[in-house]
């Protein structure tokens, strides 16, 4: 047995959430936030049978897609200014981190 944990940006946790229920795999869905963006992500956690990760994966994959989203860089004040402090920047965002971990004893009461 795996224990995925999956961080995915709020615009494709739904998504994700009813593609898990279509296919039958249980999870737990935590909000959350994270990255230099401070943006709202979404963590899913799967008790998933070792023979189940890959689908598991290739849902994600499949769903959890980057985007380009501009933003502006927070002014360092102790630094001088340049011709581009304050102007916004475009960055990629979303797409999934996944971290799949061994279980050693899995309980359900």
């Amino acid at each position: 047995m795996k224990l995925v944990i999956a961080i995915v940006q709020d615009k494709d946790a739904n998504n994700l959430r009813t593609k898990f229920v279509e296919a039958n795999i249980r999870s737990t869905r935590l909000s959350t936030t994270g990255g230099f963006l401070k943006s709202g992500n979404t963590t899913y956690m799967i008790g998933v049978e070792d023979d189940r990760v890959d689908e598991v994966l290739a849902l994600i994959n499949e769903t959890s897609r980057t985007r380009q989203q501009f933003m502006t860089p927070p002014v360092n004040l102790d630094a001088q200014m340049d011709s581009t402090s304050g102007y916004p920047v475009e960055v990629q965002v979303g797409g999934a981190t996944v971290f799949v971990m061994p279980v050693d004893s899995f309980h359900q009461f």
